[in-house]
């Protein structure tokens, strides 16, 4: 009975971490989805005659939270590779040219730039 016990508790720790590990992932993306979001507004306030289609990852690399040098990447629950899309606005991760949003909400802050 013990061990029994032992089982489920183990198996109840497991299914926690695996759900704690994908809003993880989902809430790191929706982050840096937003930094790319307000580097788009701030190249947008400083260039007001520019298009959001036109702008290139250099145009919006100094404008990122932190200067990180380089535009953030993420990867998807099956650990794929996503790109940003930042031609519009709020940006959207992209997986085979579709949009990538896993959760239930374009407006949770998981995966998308939330309610910004």
């Amino acid at each position: 009975m013990v061990i029994g016990i032992m089982l489920a508790l183990a198996s109840i720790i497991t299914y926690s971490y695996s759900s704690l590990s994908e809003w993880r992932k989902a809430r790191t993306a929706g982050e840096q989805l937003k930094s790319v979001y307000i580097a788009q507004k701030s190249f947008m306030a400083d260039h007001p005659t520019a298009s959001t289609s036109s702008i290139s990852s250099s145009d919006l690399i100094p404008y990122l939270p932190g200067n990180p040098g380089s535009m953030p990447s993420a990867q998807s629950l099956n650990d794929e590779d996503l790109s940003i899309n930042f031609t519009v606005m709020p940006p959207v991760f992209e997986l085979g040219g579709s949009t990538y949003d896993p959760s239930d909400s374009s407006e949770d802050g998981l995966w998308d730039s939330g309610g910004l």
